[in-house]
């Protein structure tokens, strides 16, 4: 067991190291910009042991290898996971991924996290602005027809310009030798010059030479450009001396700026230029209009950015010290490709300028030495992707340019294009119209004064209408406004409206306004009819309050009627329950009576004996059981005696037995006494000896009448 433990752990230690192995390996690789090589091993390395130096040395391998698919998904995954002190560069790559799958918004949203984590709190201002800026170039829409040229190859090419009667552009072998040399930044061969007749580039079966044999080395060739009179070219080559490759101190052979000269039909003369460093890339060489000034891009010490446009004045073949054109021009990025057109027109690709892709086409006017704010051309042209070496002829407005756009050949594919639209850029706008008219006559209103105000009731503009009472202002797209008309004698209307997207919309906004004389003649008939009206509401609500008396007594009745029903079938209820429950609860024609034994009082006297105390604990005893039960104690004696007499004596005895059930707990609401004397007797008597002494004993009784339930 210890032996297999020992195994494992040795393993593991191997395993650790080959990894680290195999980091440093990748990151040799990738300091070497030779991304294709690093991206195998930085793949393994993320599926295998992710780490934020992996992920974002393997995006970056292929954002700069153009797999910008790929680029978006490591990029994504550093942002989620690895954000905390990510450098914010990171979010503007990854705002180039989303461009490149059309992820407009979300792009949008990762420039916006990449300005605001600025240090400068005017990026954001700034972004917004430029959004509008590109929201106007967009809405001039289609600017260009372009068309992919059929000389294009899976490879790239691009660069094209014209030579005489020829296209000479920079390309790669369709199919490479073995021995070809591979450029390890994108694992294709390096470029070469190239050319075409210009009569065969939109045939398909063309056959395309280099350009000059004597110019063709084992490194990159690319952007020549041509004097005038075709003598002299300049070109873009990696840094070399007698066909040697030369490299900086990091091992990167940068680029250089090459001169050559066409003499007896040969370009000799090949020299770099003398403000070339080895430890610095000059590239993309442009001429002016009377080529007394070369621009090129340069990432030499005080750019900008990564790649800044540079201009170098010529005096009779010396070269000044280039000059940078300015924060104008240049960003924080990447500046390439600049092409000056003889209408002083200063072309560029950027991505730090805001476009639709990564490197857009931008142009800047040329005054003297000032350039004026640059503006990207527009659409077609530019597309998600990268788009650069433009170069336009200004009398037809014909030229061609590059890019890696979908639906190309290869890598970098050369378009030949027409400019079919100018660069008008406009802000957003639409109309406000309208007429003002009489309210009652319909009619248009002349000497109308119409007054537009913005949201902050600012006035904008005044309008005093003429014969058509038509008025009609220009508005800025997305912002509300108010429309207010005045004339004398009339009244003052207004409109508030908000404007949407769309543009040069029409917005009604209308106004009637009211003569103060009609207004004045109105009221006055307004007055006469509401008098009228109050008259005879007034009687419709004396008559509606009659019969709303009369219906509220009817309904008052009704519901009377209805209670004494419900009481009476309630009290039935009740009646019902007892009778069936209670024994000595019985019914005695239409009374209910609460049957006892006899209650005996003391000759003449009415107080209560004990015997009669048990009878009344019965009733007592009942009562509780029903608390809503009320009764009356009705005492009758016989026929005998003094009626005057027999009355007060049964009143008291009534009394008595009442009062012997308040005190036995009863609410004395609940109970009450009648004497009734001789006047109820059960048994007549004619005389007092026409009855039996059982028939007077009958009569003197006392009665429990239950009232309520």
């Amino acid at each position: 067991m210890k032996k297999l433990l020992v195994i494992i752990f040795v393993f593991s230690i191997q395993f650790i190291k080959a990894q680290d192995l195999e980091l440093a390996r990748a990151k040799r690789f990738f300091d070497k910009t030779y991304y294709s090589e690093a991206i195998v091993l930085y793949q393994k390395l993320a599926d295998d042991k992710p780490s934020q130096e992996v992920i974002k040395n393997l995006a970056d391998s292929y954002f700069y290898t153009n797999d910008l698919v790929k680029a978006q998904r490591y990029y994504r995954l550093l942002i989620n996971n690895y954000s905390n002190n990510l450098d914010r560069a990171y979010y503007f790559k990854y705002a180039q991924t989303l461009k490149a799958t059309n992820s407009t918004d979300d792009a949008s949203t990762a420039l916006k996290e990449y300005y605001s984590k600025s240090a400068n709190a005017e990026d954001v201002i700034n972004f917004e602005k430029d959004l509008k800026t590109l929201e106007n170039v967009t809405a001039i829409g289609k600017r260009f027809e372009i068309k992919n040229l059929p000389i294009n190859t899976p490879n790239s090419e691009f660069g094209a310009v014209k030579y005489k009667d020829n296209l000479v552009f920079a390309g790669v072998k369709l199919k490479p030798g073995w021995f070809d040399k591979k450029y390890k930044w994108d694992n294709e061969t390096y470029l070469n010059l190239v050319t075409i007749p210009l009569a065969n580039i939109n045939a398909s079966d063309s056959i395309v030479n280099y350009f000059a044999k004597e110019l063709k080395t084992g490194m990159h060739e690319s952007n020549a450009i041509f004097t005038k009179d075709g003598k002299t070219m300049y070109f873009t080559r990696n840094n070399s001396k007698n066909g040697k490759k030369k490299k900086d101190d990091k091992k990167v052979s940068n680029l250089q700026i090459f001169k050559a000269e066409l003499v007896n039909g040969k370009w000799t003369n090949i020299t770099s230029l003398p403000f070339n460093s080895a430890n610095y890339s000059f590239e993309h060489p442009a001429l002016s209009a009377d080529e007394k000034i070369l621009y090129f891009a340069s990432d030499m010490p005080g750019s900008f950015g990564s790649f800044d446009i540079y201009a170098v004045n010529i005096n009779k073949g010396a070269f000044d010290t280039p000059k940078n054109l300015g924060p104008l021009v240049n960003t924080d990025k990447r500046e390439q490709f600049p092409f000056a057109s003889a209408d002083n027109k200063l072309y560029f690709s950027s991505d730090g300028h805001l476009g639709y892709g990564s490197l857009d086409v931008f142009v800047s006017e040329i005054n003297g030495n000032e350039y004026s704010k640059p503006v990207n051309i527009g659409l077609p042209l530019n597309s998600n992707l990268d788009d650069f070496a433009f170069n336009i002829d200004s009398n037809t407005k014909e030229g061609f340019f590059a890019s890696n756009r979908e639906g190309g050949k290869g890598s970098d594919d050369i378009y030949q294009f027409k400019e079919i639209k100018d660069l008008i850029v406009e802000d957003c706008k639409q109309f406000i119209t309208g007429i003002i008219t009489d309210v009652d006559t319909k009619l248009a209103l002349e000497n109308a004064t119409v007054i537009l105000q913005d949201a902050e009731n600012k006035t904008l503009n005044t309008i005093t209408t003429a014969a058509d009472g038509k008025f009609s202002f220009t508005a800025a797209c997305e912002a509300s406004y108010k429309v207010s008309a005045f004339k004398e004698k009339y009244t003052n209307e207004s409109k508030s409206l908000t404007l949407g997207k769309t543009r040069d919309a029409v917005n009604d906004a209308s106004l009637a306004l009211r003569s103060l004389e009609a207004i004045k003649q109105e009221e006055k008939l307004i007055a006469e009819n509401k008098r009228k009206q109050e008259i005879i509401i007034e009687e419709e609500n004396k008559k509606k309050a009659e019969l709303a008396a009369i219906e509220l007594k009817q309904k008052e009745k009704k519901a009377k009627e209805a209670a004494i029903v419900a009481a009476e079938v309630k009290k039935q209820e009740k009646v019902k329950e007892i009778l069936a429950q209670e024994k000595d609860v019985v019914r005695d024609k239409d009374r209910l009576i609460i049957k006892t034994d006899p209650i005996y009082f003391d000759y003449n006297m009415w107080y209560i004996r004990k015997e009669s105390k048990v009878v009344l604990g019965r009733v007592v005893d009942l009562m509780k059981k029903y608390p809503g039960m009320v009764i009356e104690i009705g005492s009758h004696t016989d026929s005998r005696g003094n009626a005057k007499f027999n009355e007060d004596l049964s009143q008291k005895r009534a009394n008595s037995t009442r009062e012997f059930i308040i005190q036995s707990g009863i609410d004395a609401k609940r109970v009450s006494a009648k004497g009734y004397g001789e006047s109820v007797p059960i048994i007549k008597c004619k005389t007092d000896e026409s009855c039996s002494e059982e028939d007077h004993e009958l009569n003197r009784r006392s009665e429990f009448v239950i009232k309520n339930l």
